[in-house]
């Protein structure tokens, strides 16, 4: 058994407990052949409910500061990181984007799930931002269908300034693969790029009532904690 599956088969049924999780949809991933799950933001613990969910193994980006093996847990952690298979990005301007392409690219050109949260960043608020358009890229590149996930729930188990996971429930849905042929063949483009990217956001707020904010996150963020 591998770490991944080892590791699941102790934390799904454990998460179960402790979060009671309601999932619809799991039929619309496909069950071999790479795969993209553009998943709305809402918490730190996104990833683990989309893994314990998926039937296939799904691969995340995680930031780099994760990967710190500075002290002995550190240490820990990030060799439990590497063993399942998570990937480390510099987030410095200029490193993050295309190290974190090119290690997607090579996710997905190996038959393999790439789980990724098109926002960039959690929700400063529970509505669903802009998307970045290197989610397009990726698709439009690799021809790997885009499968919609909404998560409900998971910004109340630990929001800011809260110790202690608090116990709720979460929900997932997992949607119809968005149908990109409109823009097949011009991931070299941006605004083909960008109608793509829109239509996935589209999708994801379809599936979680969420309200959308034509800005990025991120930007948004940046205002919150100017003042």
């Amino acid at each position: 058994m591998s770490l991944y599956a080892a590791a699941k088969a102790f934390i799904a049924p454990a998460s179960r407990v402790v979060w009671p999780q309601r999932v619809e949809g799991l039929a619309n991933v496909p069950r071999q052949g790479p795969v993209i799950l553009a998943s709305n933001h809402l918490a730190l613990i996104d990833p683990l409910f989309i893994g314990v969910a998926c039937p296939r193994p799904v691969r995340f980006i995680a930031k780099q500061e994760l990967f710190d093996e500075g002290t002995l847990p550190r240490r820990l952690f990030t060799r439990a990181l590497r063993a399942i298979g998570q990937l480390s990005v510099d987030r410095r301007p200029g490193e993050s984007a295309q190290e974190a392409m090119n290690n997607s690219l090579a996710v997905l050109e190996g038959g393999e799930v790439f789980g990724i949260f098109p926002e960039g960043t959690r929700s400063p608020d529970g509505r669903l931002y802009r998307g970045q358009t290197g989610l397009a890229w990726l698709a439009l590149t690799t021809e790997a269908p885009v499968v919609p996930v909404a998560l409900t729930g998971t910004e109340r188990i630990l929001p800011r300034g809260r110790k202690l996971p608090s116990l709720n429930r979460v929900g997932m849905r997992f949607g119809e693969a968005v149908d990109l042929s409109p823009w097949k063949g011009q991931a070299h483009k941006a605004r083909p790029r960008r109608e793509a990217t829109d239509a996935i956001m589209g999708a994801i707020a379809k599936l979680s009532g969420q309200e959308q904010v034509p800005r990025f996150a991120a930007s948004v963020k940046a205002e919150l904690e100017q003042g």
